[in-house]
């Protein structure tokens, strides 16, 4: 008696194709060899089993041939005398039936002999569904990982390897793998070099999956924006027949305590007194370069007063010898009352 597809995947005879792929996907994973070192032969054996039963109920010829006859009947073995009596085809056996090393066929019935099942490597069942599935592949979101170095370098040097260009065409290609990328202000206005450790499968010579680590250096330039996009080339997990995905940082900006960007202009707002705001006041900062900025303000400033002070904004990424502005906006702080020998004295001064 031959083995029981249904069984083996753990599904039921009215399963429909998502639930063989769940239940695919689940077992594949928990029986992968390579993720049950201490019990690899039993593993091995299991996860064959489980990659052919999927590839059988996931065909509807071969799902129907199986449901008629059985394991034995799906790969050109003769069944039972009784199998096949209620239906309009039946097996000639020919040489084989014989004993001999002739092949079986399938005469006047709804399935040709080249419907009949001659396993394909597991390996290369379980590749096709995580190459082809939504999710981008089972084992390879699974165990690809990053962390971020606690470190970071002076501005300069070489990229790592990054590139913005794009491939098209050619074999099946892995969605992109996206990460955000923080940096502060500081970092986008003197340039930085960060790196990022990544944790991926590769194959070995041999074949077998080796997991490995690798340090991406990220040549972080002044004046990039947030969104700016770095691409490594095909560094996400290598799977059979599945050209591996390529890595994409996007710059993201982390909120800064002082200052706000708007494109390549630094914005700053500073909380003054209706006195200072009438008498003149001195802005004193300290830039994202570490300098000390002094903007003494001798005009009234009203709500919507702006001062600009020129090229202290953050360099222009195509041209770093060009800036943006310092744009200060100011937050009056107006008193909440006044006594009357103040109104009377505001009233002298303003000549009102």
């Amino acid at each position: 008696m031959g083995v029981d597809y249904y069984q083996i995947l753990q599904v039921d005879r009215n399963a429909k194709e998502e639930d063989l792929k769940r239940s695919y996907k689940r077992l594949a994973m928990k029986c992968h060899p390579d993720k049950n070192p201490t019990k690899k032969e039993a593993a091995e054996s299991m996860f064959k089993q489980v990659s052919e039963a999927y590839e059988v109920l996931s065909d509807p010829r071969k799902r129907a041939i199986f449901d008629k006859y059985g394991e034995n009947g799906l790969k050109g073995q003769v069944p039972p005398a009784d199998a096949g009596a209620s239906h309009r085809g039946v097996f000639h056996g020919g040489a084989s039936r014989a004993g001999g090393g002739g092949t079986a066929f399938y005469s006047s019935g709804d399935f040709p002999a080249s419907a009949w099942f001659n396993p394909r490597s597991a390996d290369d069942v379980f590749a096709e569904f995580f190459g082809c599935s939504d999710s981008g592949g089972g084992m390879r979101s699974s165990t690809f990982s990053f962390s971020e170095e606690a470190f970071r370098t002076s501005g300069g040097g070489g990229g790592g390897g990054e590139t913005h260009a794009s491939r098209g065409g050619g074999p099946l290609k892995a969605a992109p793998i996206e990460k955000k990328l923080p940096c502060t202000l500081e970092e986008l206005y003197n340039g930085t070099t960060k790196r990022m450790k990544i944790s991926r499968e590769i194959f070995e010579a041999s074949g077998r999956h080796m997991q490995v680590e690798e340090i991406l250096t990220i040549n972080v330039k002044a004046g990039w924006k947030k969104g700016t996009k770095i691409t490594f080339i095909e560094k996400g997990n290598q799977q059979p027949n599945v050209t591996p995905a390529d890595i994409v940082f996007i710059i993201d900006e982390k909120v800064h305590g002082v200052y706000s960007r708007d494109g390549n202009d630094l914005v700053v707002t500073q909380k003054i007194s209706l006195v200072e705001a009438l008498t003149g006041y001195i802005v004193n900062l300290v830039t994202l370069d570490g300098r000390n900025l002094t903007v003494p303000i001798s005009r009234i400033i009203h709500p919507q007063y702006e001062e600009v002070v020129e090229r202290e904004g953050l360099p222009l990424s195509r041209d770093p010898t060009k800036k943006g502005n310092l744009r200060i906006k100011f937050n009056i702080r107006f008193p909440s009352k006044l006594t009357f020998d103040q109104k009377v004295g505001m009233k002298k001064l303003l000549g009102a």
